[in-house]
């Protein structure tokens, strides 16, 4: 996918309702270089809403699958991803963000959506994201039991510090 599709020219657009689509895919994910995400296919539905000659409402409806790392075991997983979110866009002097209006600059009247539709994807990201039951790397599984029960003192008993001991008492 070209970035270059995704600058909306303001001034060409039409008064009341104007309606595009993007399918965002792995192409689209490395151009915008960012962190979180690298591959994934997202449906964009944009409805761009045209009030008088300078003020734009941008409803954006996201639909998709985005490649993200395992929480358990690090391996990439599917995570379906679904979003709704509003931008407002103004004509001005200069290029500005303040909260959810975008101003742009009115001789350009070209807005580019790129960096948003990127922060309303890693936005939608459920905070948790771990392989369903039995799907993890059985390699990374194992590891982390070894690790954690070892942590936990199964392994070998240590004698607890006395002050803990004190508190565990109090908690009786």
């Amino acid at each position: 996918m070209d970035l270059e599709t995704l600058k909306i020219d303001l001034k060409g657009l039409e008064e009341g309702v104007n309606h595009l689509e993007f399918d965002l895919d792995d192409t689209y994910f490395k151009e915008v270089d960012a962190p979180e995400v690298s591959q994934g296919s997202v449906h964009v539905s944009l409805d761009i809403v045209r009030t008088g000659e300078d003020f734009f409402t941008l409803d954006f409806h996201l639909a998709g699958i985005v490649m993200v790392p395992c929480d358990v075991c690090l391996e990439p997983m599917e995570q379906s991803i679904e979003a709704i979110e509003r931008l407002e866009a103004k004509f001005g002097t200069e290029n500005s963000e303040e909260d959810d209006l975008v101003t742009v600059a009115e001789d350009e009247g070209i807005l580019d959506v790129a960096w948003y539709l990127y922060e309303f994807i890693a936005l939608a990201i459920p905070i948790k994201h771990v392989h369903a039951p039995g799907k993890c790397n059985p390699a990374m599984v194992r590891a982390l039991e070894e690790y954690s029960a070892a942590r936990s003192g199964e392994e070998d008993e240590q004698a607890m510090d006395p002050r803990w001991e004190a508190l565990l008492k109090l908690k009786k």
